[in-house]
This record gives C-alpha cells, structure tokens and sequence, in this order.
C-alpha cells in the first residue's frame, strides 16, 4: 500500500503548534500499513555495517561511500600500517589472471554508454523520501528563528520552544522556495544544517524519525561532497560520475523501503546524505551538468555499487556469494604503462601482522562473525594454529576459500568474509585481496586494495578523470554494457 495514498489531514491546519502562534502546519498522520521492503539489491547488512568512516577526515583521501563504505573500522582510525613500503615483489602471489599474467588492457565493451533521453517515468516524478534520523530519542529544529527541542512522549511528538510546548502524532515543516530547514542531534551542529524540501517528524514505537522529502537533484547536492572526497575542477569528470552513480541509487529504491515510510537511509545504509551543509560550487555543477542523467542495464535501474580502492582488478558479486549481474564484471583496471589507476590511494599496497601467540584467540573471537565452517564437531575448541592457506582465489585474485589448520581439524571462511576474521580492534582487514606467509612468530598479511571490489573504484575515477576521460567513458567501465539514460521533467 502507498502511504501517500492514505495520509489523512487534521483539523489542527488551524491551530498554531504553541500557544505563541510560532507556526501553522498541518498535520500527518502517520500510516501503519507499508509493504515490505525489497533489501534483494542492498549490500550484505553486516558488510555495510563494518565498512563505516573513521572521521569525516577521512574524505580527503578514503571516499565515503554508501553502504559498502572504505574506511573499515567501527570503532577507531584505520591502523598506521595503510602506508606501508610492501614492495611491488611481496604481491607477485595473487597479481595474476586465470590466464595466468595481467590483463592491463581495456575490455572490448569499454566504450561510452549509448545514451537516451525522454521524460521521467510518472512514479518516479516525486520527492525522494530519506530518513535523515530514525530511531533517536531528541532532536533540535530551527523555526522560524526558534531553537525546538523534539522529543517524544508517549505515543506522540512533543515540541517545545519559547517556554511553551505541544504534542502532535506527527507533523511536517516546509523550507520557504529556494530555502532549507535546519535540524540536527545537538545544538552544536544546528547551526551548519541545511534540509531542502521538507521535513516530517512522527512518533515509531516510542522513538523520534525525521524524514526529509526533497527533490533527487537536491539530495544528489548533499550526497557528491560525501561520496567521492575532496575534489578540483580538473576531476570534475569524476564527481559526474560519482552524481550519476548516486541518482541511479537513489531511483533504484524509489518504494523499496515502504515498510518503515520512505525511501533511503541518510547514513551507510545507503548513501550518506547531510543536506547541503557540505555543497559547493563544483559539486552542484557536476549534479546539474547530469541532471535526470542514470544507468540502466535492459531496460531496468543497475545496482550500482562503490567502493574506495580496487587495486587493479574489481571483482563480481561472488565475493559476497551472491549470482552474477551481466554488468558488474571482473575488468582489469590498469593504466597503460600497467599501474593501477586507484595508485595513488594509500592502501594501493598493505600489510598487517598478528603474533603467534595471539592469532588462536583472535580467530575464537571472531569465527561466527566471519562464518567460519569447522571441519569437525569440536573443531570450534583449537588450541593451535597449524597453517593458514589460501585454497582457491575468485577470478581477480580475491580469496575464494581461506582454510585454517589447527590441532581440532581445519577451518573455512569464504571470500569477503576473511577480512572479519582477522578483525582486531573492531578493524576488518582493508580487503580480501591479500596473501598470507609465516614469518618468525607472526603471521603477515600482504594485500591491496580498500573495501569489497565491486563495482566502480571511486580513486580510479579520479585518476581517470584527470587524465581526460569523461564521465561516460568512466561509467562504460566500471559497469560494463551500460545505457545512459536521462529524465526530463
């Protein structure tokens, strides 16, 4: 059922929420019937949990993208070993194809998208819903020159201003033509908030949302400035790119969450979105110079993920274990002279060391999270780590199978999931593009490459772009066999 079909307006259209006359709005009721969502095209719920920023810091260098994000530590900083001197050497173990040698040539389909234009499809030709704060117990709103507090109480919403208060299920503010709304967790950053469109506040199970409905060219503005980092007008072609990826998302999951009353989640859910407090003048030209623009495989929205650093070669869904998608291919992506276009990424090469002595507890804490398949009965009771092998490799030369021998039997963890194995201050590994040696009394990790692979590498766009390419050329790449498609309204 579609909520905008069933939302009921109040009599209170024309009562003042305070007593002060502060403003007049109507009231929505907040409806209890949605669909269920469709979550078929989202990441893994716990990859996009793990893959989270460490600070927003961080964007200059590691781009913050939506769910599968590349600063992989939940809890701190990446570790001071992302700058490593791993020489070029330590890698030969998995800088290999099937064929066994680097492809560093283009595929054959790596030309720009044919291209389409024609007006939007009427159900797509509404504000995007996005879920700016769900599940918080306050918030602060500026009104009208007013600090509100909202909160809730009971099955309600109360606001409260100036000395005086009032409680309604749900109610909706809308920014003056041009203008925005500012509401935040804390006073301290109401000041910079900026929400085009509206917002709506309403009461879920004792818990305060605020939903922001706001046109997909204006949160396409709040989303660029977090998703590919810090910019100048010589990568301008890579911040297109980075829109277009971003509203091909955005329109992907046009109902896809009916069941909790909008569209996208404005964190790591999906893709981050901070109204236009972080716009500038570059990124809201790369939004406009693709307005409408999105991709499409026959005929339907691709499912466009992102990540940081690919180290050469991204990889299929089968690193999530998932089927493939005839345009998210395995495609080499190296220059010409056979340096990988994300190079100037810092994890371009890493490596992590665990001691001997403390691997056995750190794989104990950390098999169910990594999903490990143990071998026999007791064979989650080791007591020693015997060898640690990579068995098979997926076709970019990710991990396939990682076996662990022990004196209980042996071990799996398969594909992605070997970066929460080696977990380690609520840090998952970089990637699962690595090989592994013993050495002494440490076992040392030599890898490449930041987040799951999939998809379009946000460093190489950069470099891309520099180097000439235009967003077309960028996009016909990573998601191979692509139509550009451009909505008019």
């Amino acid at each position: 059922m579609d909520c905008k079909n069933v939302i009921a307006r109040s009599e209170a259209t024309k009562q003042s929420i305070f007593h002060s006359s502060l403003f007049i709005l109507p009231i929505l009721v907040f409806c209890a019937s949605f669909a269920f969502a469709d979550y078929d095209f989202d990441l893994p719920d716990d990859v996009q949990k793990a893959e989270v920023p460490a600070s927003v810091e961080d964007v200059a260098d590691i781009p913050v993208n939506f769910a599968p994000i590349e600063a992989t530590s939940t809890t701190s900083e990446p570790e001071s070993s992302d700058k490593t001197s791993a020489t070029a050497d330590s890698l030969d173990g998995f800088r290999r194809h099937d064929s066994g040698s680097w492809n560093t040539e283009e595929t054959s389909q790596d030309k720009p998208a044919t291209f389409k234009e024609h007006p939007i499809p009427e159900e797509l030709n509404r504000p995007l819903r996005v879920g700016i704060f769900t599940g918080v117990k306050e918030l602060y709103f500026k009104y009208q020159g007013e600090t509100v507090h909202v909160t809730v109480s009971r099955n309600k919403v109360k606001f409260e201003a100036g000395g005086n208060s009032t409680e309604d299920i749900s109610r909706e503010f809308n920014s003056d033509e041009g203008g925005c709304l500012a509401v935040a967790a804390d006073t301290k950053t109401l000041g910079k908030a900026c929400y085009p469109g509206s917002i709506l506040f309403r009461n879920t199970n004792g818990k305060l949302d605020a939903i922001n409905s706001v046109d997909v060219e204006d949160y396409l503005r709040g989303v660029v400035p977090y998703e590919i980092g810090k910019l100048d007008s010589s990568r301008i072609e890579a911040l297109k790119a980075q829109a277009v990826a971003a509203r091909t998302y955005a329109y992907k999951h046009f109902n896809s969450r009916e069941s909790v009353g909008f569209d996208v989640y404005a964190d790591t859910k999906d893709q981050v979105y901070k109204g236009l407090e972080s716009a500038t003048p570059l990124t809201d030209a790369a939004v406009k110079a693709t307005a409408g623009v999105v991709m499409t495989y026959g005929g339907e929205f691709i499912i466009a993920y992102y990540h940081s650093t690919c180290g050469g070669i991204t990889e299929t869904l089968a690193t999530w274990n998932r089927a493939d998608l005839p345009y998210l291919k395995s495609v080499p992506d190296r220059r010409p002279n056979g340096k990988p276009w994300c190079d100037e990424s810092s994890y371009t090469t890493w490596e992590r060391r665990f001691a001997d002595k403390k691997i056995v507890k750190l794989f104990k804490a950390n098999a169910s999270e990594a999903k490990a398949t143990f071998s026999s009965a007791n064979g989650a009771d080791f007591k020693k780590i015997k060898s640690i092998k990579i068995t098979d490799k997926l076709k970019s030369g990710r991990i396939m199978t990682l076996r662990v021998e022990t004196d209980k039997g042996h071990f799996d963890v398969l594909t992605d999931r070997t970066r929460w194995l080696f977990k380690k201050a609520g840090t998952i590994l970089p990637s699962s593009f690595f090989t592994v040696k013993k050495d002494g009394r440490e076992w040392v990790l030599t890898g490449t490459g930041f987040g799951h692979g999939v998809g379009m590498c946000q460093m190489g766009v950069r470099a891309r772009a520099q180097a000439g390419q235009s967003y077309q050329e960028i996009l016909s790449h990573y998601y191979q066999g692509i139509t550009l498609e451009k909505f008019d309204r």
